[in-house]
């Protein structure tokens, strides 16, 4: 084959230094380019970890067995040889800003994976990175540089050797620089300033809460391909709200980032909750601070704990077999449904995993005025304990969308009985079920932490340095001076002062992941036929359709009921089919459709994770579910 010139460009030398021209022939294989290159830089180094880019085509060469001729290389290709790992600055969940080498060269997936095993975060399948939100600098700013922690000199881990980092990262203990950077990833901050929380960007509506999914990068495709540049900062955050085998001895990093994360979407009302939640996640924010100084070994193997997890499972088998039937008065409300105006008291009879109501105790014998089956339904609470507010809200999955229906319970006892029933039956579970007594205790013990108990709070509140103004959003500062809000939050923090670290964190997590809003993620689309835009709700179990003006649910469909989905790249549209004939198709207008197919793949690909498989990650799956087929 005729010799020709390929000419390559070379990054360590420098932005003004002239392509190294090496000759070669169409047969030569991508190695033997390299190793050309190499040997005409003379430079003795390391080359171990550089590849070809290929600019014009935006693809690395790493198929180095490839001929040019298999790659379609010709003398004008534009080759860059360069590091395939480079420095990124990367935000955390918590504020910190590490200096760290990720990989640009395989896929975000695979990158993320790589970052999550340095910093010791299992299951890196429920993040991804995210261009951060332009800060507008102010000139006076400029001056202040921020505290980036370096990481640059730990060694990432190849995919191909997933068995190097395992665990505890032992990385972190080689000095006691890198040992302090470990412990700002696995300790909560302190509560910020006010000023700071006041200064943060805030989304006003639903229509800004989804330009945020607009800035998540491609799993599919590698950091390059995204125009990403070494040095360039990137955010790394819990991306699907489905976390799996969350575990206190090997979860601290994990753990501690998730809390950041939801503590910030609680401060910048990011998610919606009532004043008295607001006030026990600000009374949780104060005690874990105070402990976290006190505590710093933070989430450490607890034997108790493990001892008090074995007891409970041996009583939970005891109780196997026991009653799988319950019945008792509740009232009922079905709105939009002209039949039934207000509550009303039904006889309810709770069998295996439907509910039947009847007229009366006496005609509980016959036919049901109606059968509920609860078995794929979402359950939400809405109560107050204050007010004696105790209801249960069901969303009943139906063919045409989702069937509303309020359970109103008289007291605590039937409220906890009666949710954790729910909550069981909606994952196909009985009475009968093993865990429905430690549903009920954490549901009640969840109830005592809303109670307040006025007169200890006063005589805490003396002895106290609280600035309740960071423990709460922005609209509370407003509303409230911190001497009205400073009671309010000790008494919550009444209920809750004895929980230990690990137990306060979790305590919070179950409370943040008990809000109605929780795990929504949101896009702005257009309905193919509609002619107004509306916004499609992305959830861990369902996608909901929400009105833009009014704000409200108009459809919920489940991913348990899809038949398949597919995107038509060409148009980005993206087009799912239900059960019952249901078929729905929409472009999405604040995000790449491709971000919306990876969410719905990402959540199906959660809900296929078991604890015999969850030590493999099976990322062929993910890429199947999440990749789709785009037009090239």
């Amino acid at each position: 084959m005729a010799a020709w010139d390929l000419s390559v460009i070379v990054e360590d030398l420098g932005p003004d230094a002239a392509p190294i021209t090496i000759s070669v022939a169409s047969d030569l294989h991508i190695g033997g380019v390299i190793l050309k290159l190499v040997e005409k830089l003379q430079i003795k180094r390391d080359w171990s970890d550089h590849a070809l880019w290929w600019e014009q085509k935006q693809r690395w060469l790493l198929k180095t067995a490839w001929t040019l001729e298999k790659w379609e290389v010709h003398a004008d290709a534009r080759l860059i040889f360069m590091p395939q790992h480079k420095p990124v600055k990367l935000g955390l969940p918590n504020g910190i800003i590490l200096k760290l080498r990720a990989c640009f060269s395989n896929p975000v997936f695979q990158t993320v994976m790589g970052i999550c095993r340095m910093l010791g975060i299992r299951h890196p399948e429920e993040l991804s990175l995210l261009r951060p939100v332009e800060e507008k600098k102010k000139k006076k700013d400029k001056d202040l540089s921020e505290d980036i922690y370096d990481l640059t000199e730990v060694p990432l881990s190849s995919v191909s050797r997933p068995c190097l980092y395992n665990g505890m990262p032992p990385h972190f203990a080689d000095s006691d620089k890198l040992e302090a950077v470990y412990k700002m990833l696995s300790v909560t901050q302190p509560p910020p300033p006010p000023e700071v929380i006041a200064k943060q960007y805030r989304p006003a509506s639903v229509v800004d809460k989804a330009h945020i999914n607009g800035r998540w990068l491609d799993s599919s495709r590698c950091l390059m391909q995204q125009d990403i540049k070494g040095n360039d900062r990137l955010w790394l955050r819990f991306k699907f709200f489905s976390f799996y085998d969350i575990d206190s001895k090997y979860d601290v990093v994990r753990v501690t980032q998730l809390y950041e994360q939801a503590r910030w979407a609680i401060l910048l009302e990011d998610i919606d909750c009532t004043e008295e939640e607001m006030m026990l996640f600000g009374a949780l924010q104060y005690h874990i601070s105070k402990v976290s100084q006190s505590e710093p070994q933070m989430l450490c193997s607890n034997a108790a704990l493990d001892d008090l997890e074995t007891a409970l499972q041996s009583l939970e088998v005891k109780m196997e077999g026991e009653s799988s039937s319950a019945s008792e008065y509740v009232y009922v409300f079905r709105p939009k449904k002209l039949t039934l105006k207000g509550y009303k008291q039904y006889w309810f009879k709770f069998q295996d995993t439907s509910i039947s109501y009847f007229k009366s105790k006496e005609e509980s014998i016959g036919e049901p005025i109606q059968q509920i089956n609860l078995k794929g339904c979402e359950v939400a609470p809405d109560v107050n304990v204050a007010a004696q507010k105790f209801l249960i809200k069901l969303l009943i999955p139906a063919p045409e969308g989702m069937n509303e229906v309020y359970l109103r319970c008289d007291n605590e006892q039937q409220y906890a009985e009666w949710m954790a029933a729910c909550r069981l039956a909606s994952k196909g579970k009985s009475l009968a079920d093993s865990t429905f007594q430690s549903e009920i205790d954490s549901i009640r013990s969840f109830l005592a932490m809303q109670k307040t108990n006025g007169s200890q709070g006063n005589a805490a509140a003396s002895d106290e340095s609280i600035n309740p103004h960071s423990l709460v959003s922005p609209r509370y500062h407003k509303k409230y001076k911190p001497k009205q809000l400073t009671p309010r939050i000790l008494d919550a923090y009444q209920n809750v002062n004895q929980l230990s670290l690990t137990d306060a964190l979790m305590r919070f997590l179950q409370i943040w992941q008990a809000l109605p809003d929780f795990g929504l993620s949101y896009v702005v689309v257009r309905f193919k036929g509609s002619r107004k835009d509306e916004v499609l709700g992305i959830a861990p179990n369902r996608l909901i359709r929400i009105d833009l003006s009014v704000g409200d649910v108009v459809k919920t469909w489940r991913y348990n009921n899809m038949k398949q989905w597919n995107v038509n790249w060409d148009i980005k549209q993206v087009a799912i089919e239900f059960e019952g004939n249901v078929n729905i198709a929409f472009s999405c207008l604040t995000a790449d459709c491709k971000i919306v197919h990876e969410y719905i793949g990402g959540y199906i690909f959660m809900s296929t994770r078991s604890r015999e498989k969850s030590d493999v990650l099976n990322e062929e799956l993910f890429h199947k579910l999440t990749g789709g087929h785009e037009a090239l």
